[in-house]
């Protein structure tokens, strides 16, 4: 099972993880809901396409853009339509 934590939380856990890049991609129903928040960040990324993210809130405390994902990503990338990846802090265990 693997598992991201951030402030002493768990905040996603599943055993279907896709890695892409060193990223361990959750599915989406495996990310607990009541800790994200919507953000209005997005990257793009040439062979994925453009990032949306979420911040987390844990206990009040807030970590800013800690989790993204794909809404629609391009052809290459399908394998990650779906799901969320982490960084900024989270742990991935």
């Amino acid at each position: 099972m693997t598992t991201a934590s951030w402030n002493g939380t768990v905040v996603a856990e599943s055993d279907d993880i896709v890695t892409v890049e060193g990223n361990a991609y959750f599915p989406r129903d495996a990310v607990r809901e009541d800790v994200l928040r919507p953000s209005a960040e997005q990257t793009l990324c040439p062979w994925k396409g453009t990032a949306s993210y979420f911040d987390l809130e844990v206990d009040g405390r807030v970590n800013a853009a800690a989790a993204w994902y794909y809404p629609t990503p391009k052809d290459a990338a399908q394998e990650i339509a779906g799901r969320v990846a982490f960084w900024r802090g989270v742990e991935i265990r």
